[in-house]
């Protein structure tokens, strides 16, 4: 796709969705740090159902770190994969302490160091909390990216690579852009029954005009 209908994409969802930010709920860059991983194969309204418990009891780094397994298994069971999880947040918690003086860093290589923090999660973190040029790719945005054809890629990363690069002129809109997909992915292009019929974006959408 050439960057002039990519963009007029963009322009679309800009203003059919309004507030385009993240839904999870945080009030610091570790408890969005947290949240992010809870959120692996888990809605955003059930991780914020869980840490608004969560976070009253426990919120920094070195909180975390003093917890056994159990204990917090216990408390995240909700969000599913909850062994892995809690084994990751409270490794995460420890190296932070230890490493970064309970700060999350705010460099990729530093967050991908992390244990339980992958590509996606790092890239979260940048545009959210750190407001740093980076398109984090979820299964939302790996499926309308493909949709719409933006993308023609077979991995979430060869989506992220096809992404910066259709709008590498546009660096300032990637954080806008993630959000914009992924809200139009979780609540209008859906993995089952897309709402296609009255969809703003039919007129430029691939699957659409294929289909049709």
């Amino acid at each position: 796709m050439d960057s002039k209908k990519a963009l007029k994409i963009i322009e679309l969802l800009d203003n059919f969705i309004k507030n385009p930010e993240t839904e999870l709920e945080y009030s610091s860059n570790f408890e969005l740090l947290v949240a992010v991983i809870l959120s692996a194969q888990c809605t955003d309204k059930r991780v914020n159902q869980v840490t608004r418990v969560l976070f009253k009891k426990y919120n920094t780094p070195r909180q975390f770190a003093s917890l056994s397994q159990a204990e917090l298994e216990e408390l995240i069971h909700p969000c599913g994969f909850y062994h892995n999880k809690a084994k990751n947040l409270i490794a995460c918690a420890k190296m932070l302490c230890e490493k970064f003086n309970e700060q999350v860093p705010s460099d990729f290589n530093s967050l991908v160091s992390l244990p339980g923090v992958g590509r996606k999660t790092a890239n979260v973190m940048l545009i959210v909390a750190f407001n740093t040029p980076a398109i984090p790719v979820d299964t939302h945005i790996f499926r309308v990216s493909n949709r719409l054809g933006l993308t023609n890629a077979k991995t979430e990363e060869e989506c992220e690579r096809q992404l910066t690069n259709l709008f590498k002129s546009k660096k300032d809109l990637w954080g806008k852009l993630h959000h914009l997909i992924l809200l139009f992915g979780r609540y209008n292009c859906k993995a089952i029954n897309p709402q296609c019929a009255n969809c703003i974006l039919k007129d430029y959408c691939k699957h659409y005009n294929k289909k049709g």
